[in-house]
């Protein structure tokens, strides 16, 4: 894959708007961690490997252990998340994958019995958020550091 376009360089307004929407992410309260496995878990859902290469790397840097990070992809067989992050993956895949069975009742309810209101609709920011930064790396063709040219 080659790079298409550099889009913060082309519309530095589009990718200010962006920018914002991440912020209000980042400071929105939510654990940290939470925040990394939910926006590694949709980008290996999108299969943006910019993204997964970009956020693999900070949750290390925030303290989270390789085990959690390989068995992400397995998180409904694996017993080292909490009830909650369960909530949150489950939401997550739910909202990545939309058009396949929408946001079916029983996640929801999930999410909603370990999130308030307020945080509830952080998460659903981040989910959003992070869709739409995969979708913007994969449309525009940006490559992740590594290579195998």
């Amino acid at each position: 894959m080659k790079a298409r376009m550099n889009y913060r360089a082309a519309n530095p307004q589009a990718f200010q708007a962006m920018f914002q929407l991440e912020k209000y992410v980042r400071e929105s309260g939510l654990d940290e961690t939470l925040l990394e496995l939910v926006k590694i878990r949709a980008s290996q859902l999108n299969g943006c490997a910019f993204c997964l290469d970009m956020h693999t790397k900070e949750a290390r840097s925030k303290g989270e252990t390789e085990q959690r990070l390989y068995l992400l992809n397995a998180w409904r067989e694996s017993a080292v998340y909490t009830d909650a992050e369960r909530a949150a993956l489950a939401l997550t895949e739910a909202v990545t994958l939309i058009a396949e069975r929408g946001v079916p009742d029983e996640v929801y309810q999930q999410a909603r019995a370990h999130f308030g209101e307020a945080e509830l609709t952080a998460l659903l920011m981040a989910i959003v958020t992070i869709n739409g930064w995969n979708r913007l790396a994969i449309a525009t063709g940006q490559i992740a550091p590594f290579s195998l040219e």
